[in-house]
Formats: C-alpha cells, sequence, structure tokens
C-alpha cells in the first residue's frame, strides 16, 4: 500500500504548547513565590521570549501547561487595565506598548497539570486543546536567539517528512548526561538527520551520539496514543523521550541540527551568561552596558576597585 502525503494545509502545524508546571527548585529561593518562568531576562520574563519566538514562526495558537502557584503566568498574558489606563493618561507609550505586548503575541490558553509527572505528561494534558494536529513544544529553559530561525525550519521538516521533528546540537562528552540524547543516520537533506533512537540523560560510555536534543519539538499527534502507555521512567516521571524512541523504532522521527544561539536559563550561571548577553545585543542598553563591562573586567583582572566606577561611587555618596 502506498501512503500518500497529507496536502500542505492539513499539515500544516498552528498550535504551540509551551510546558510551565516545573517547580524551578535550582532558582530557590526566587522561586518560593514567583514562577521560574517569569525570572526576568533583562526586561522580559523568560516565557515571553518563548512566545514570541512561537508567533515568530506563525503558531497563532499557544496552549501554556501550568501548575499551581502559577497565576503570575497568566496575569502576566492577560491585559492589566488599571495599569494600560494609567501609562495612557500619562501618554507613556512606550511602556504601554510593552504591557500591552504580551496579550497580543497569540491566542494563549492555559491548562493546570494537575500532578508533576514529568514533561511526557506535561505534553499529554494538551491533548484535548491540540487534537489531531500536528503541534510544536517550545520549553520555557531554552531560548533561541530572536535572529535564529530553528523552529520555522523544523516545520519546514515537518511539512516535508511528515512525522515529528526534534531539535539538536552537538555537546561535548562531559555534557551528554543532561540531556536525551539520539542515535542517528543521515537524511539526504544537509543539517537534518533521521533519528533511530533516544536515549535519556545517558552515562557519557553509553550515548548513541553528541547530539543532544534541546527544547524544541514539532509533534505527530500520536505521539498522544504513545504517551498513554509510556510507564514512568527516569525520575519516576513519564518521560517524552521514552515516547519518542517509540516512535523513532517507526522511522518516523526527524533531527534538524542547530549550532547557532542558543541561551540556558535553566542554570544559574547560565542564566546570568544569558542576561548579559542580551543586554549587550540591546542598542538602548548595550553600548553603556559593555563599556561600564570592560571597565569592570579590567578592574577584576588588576584586583583593583569593585568594577563600579565613578558613577557607583557618586550614587553611593549621594
Amino acid at each position: 500500500m502506498i501512503l500518500m502525503s497529507a496536502p500542505h494545509s492539513a499539515r500544516s502545524v498552528r498550535k504551540a504548547v509551551v510546558p510551565a508546571a516545573g517547580l524551578g527548585t535550582r532558582f530557590l529561593p526566587a522561586t518560593k513565590a514567583t514562577p521560574k518562568e517569569m525570572l526576568p531576562v533583562v526586561d522580559k520574563p523568560a516565557i515571553q521570549y518563548v512566545v514570541e519566538e512561537a508567533a515568530a514562526a506563525g503558531l497563532d495558537d499557544v496552549l501554556m501547561v501550568t501548575g499551581r502557584h502559577k497565576r503570575a503566568i497568566e496575569d502576566h498574558f492577560d491585559h492589566a487595565f488599571e495599569l494600560e489606563q494609567t501609562l495612557a493618561a500619562k501618554g507613556d507609550t512606550v511602556r504601554l506598548d510593552a504591557v500591552r505586548d504580551p496579550a497580543r503575541l497569540a491566542d494563549i490558553h492555559h491548562i493546570r497539570q494537575g500532578d508533576p509527572l514529568g514533561l511526557g505528561h506535561a505534553v499529554l494534558c494538551a491533548r484535548h486543546h491540540v487534537g489531531d494536529q500536528p503541534f510544536a513544544v517550545l520549553l520555557g529553559d531554552d531560548l533561541i536567539d530572536p535572529r535564529e530561525t530553528l523552529l520555522s525550519r523544523m516545520l519546514e521538516v515537518r511539512d516535508r517528512y511528515a512525522g515529528s521533528v526534534v531539535a539538536l546540537m552537538e555537546v561535548p562528552p562531559e555534557q551528554v548526561h543532561l540531556y536525551g540524547c539520539a542515535a542517528v543516520e543521515p537524511s539526504g537533506e544537509d543539517g537534518v538527520v533521521r533519528v533511530t533512537g533516544l536515549v535519556e540523560k545517558p552515562a557519557r560510555e553509553d550515548a548513541p551520539s553528541r547530539y543532544a536534543v534541546i527544547g524544541r519539538y514539532v509533534l505527530d499527534p500520536a505521539v498522544f496514543d504513545v504517551l498513554e502507555r509510556t510507564e514512568p521512567g527516569r525520575g519516576g516521571e513519564i518521560q517524552l523521550t521514552d515516547a519518542l524512541q517509540q516512535l523513532a523504532t517507526g522511522g518516523t522521527v526527524h533531527g534538524v541540527i542547530f549550532s547557532g544561539r542558543r541561551y540556558d536559563t535553566g542554570d544559574k550561571a547560565d542564566y546570568l551568561r544569558t542576561v548579559v548577553r542580551l543586554a549587550c545585543d540591546r542598542p538602548d542598553l548595550g553600548p553603556e552596558f559593555i563599556t561600564w563591562l570592560k571597565q569592570f573586567v579590567t578592574e577584576l583582572e588588576n584586583g583593583t576597585g569593585d568594577g563600579g566606577g565613578e558613577e557607583e561611587g557618586e550614587r553611593a555618596a549621594a
């Protein structure tokens, strides 16, 4: 029997799922009352960058899978009428637009993951919203630079091959145990591989490759049936990697190899690096901040001062 490819319109991906139910224990005590997804990266919460990425790729329907004590996420992507009225009355159009932008990015929905049973379970919570359509999953810990086109590339690969698509990045051998790792073979297309197997956080000697799965997926709805049957795995959680492993054995998973700018905000040190990098890229902040940063590093290397500079000293004296 010959399987005919579905027409482009039938396979077009319009929905994105953003799992945001984690407890953020690596950032305690900051995340005791504030969702980790709401930690600011310069002047926007991390999760807003993720939703902006989805919207830029044409995904205009976004479902956030949240948990208890995550109301701040819902509020951020809603209208704040009193604040908007105050800014409008002051004629502060710049801040008014900044406040309104999150609610205008996409048609945003929320659902709660009742039990913290892992990423696979969070994706499964989206089943009724997604239905029988392919969909994207974007993890909030991984920020992809807005100048990159990773998600759009993955959507194009999904349109050509159907099935599911994962984002892969080559990592040093000493880091493979931090990720799900993929066994791959050539697909005949540059930058695209066929995924033949996946292992969740393998030991260095057991890793099938150095290609790590990073937090972007375009999934076929067939993944839901597999997740329904997937037993809890590593950490007692339902692992999305385990479900994708089953799909990969059927030859329906491809990988897009990414070597661009990615920022990991799930680690304290990487979070700080992300803030610095994105601040340096900002035309309104970068020039002044880079000047200060150079001075600060010079003073650290020379063992002189605290990097505050004359301006800091003047403010402190005042």
